[in-house]
């Protein structure tokens, strides 16, 4: 298991390709409990599989309210901005 600093940006490139979905997934989790309510998943461009199953997964998660491709200066299409809701106050 890898460690990573929670931050607004995520970069997927040092993940085996069968595992970028469900760090991002996990990576998710913890930048929503830190209280971030926007994060940059870095995909890359490449043949647009890993950009696929990454929009996959968040359009199955009910804490995302909506991504799109980043801006060109911080990815174009090969970046997916997101953003979540806030968590619930207990």
């Amino acid at each position: 298991m890898k460690r990573v600093p929670i931050e607004d940006s995520f970069d997927l490139h040092t993940f085996s390709p069968q595992d970028v979905v469900n760090a991002a997934s996990d990576y998710l989790d913890a930048a929503r409990e830190a209280g971030l309510t926007e994060v940059r998943l870095i995909h890359g461009k490449g043949t647009g599989a890993q950009r696929a199953g990454i929009r996959r997964m968040l359009a199955s998660r009910s804490d995302v309210l909506e991504f799109a491709d980043a801006t060109p200066d911080r990815g174009g299409y090969g970046a997916t901005i997101v953003r979540l809701r806030r968590p619930e106050k207990n």
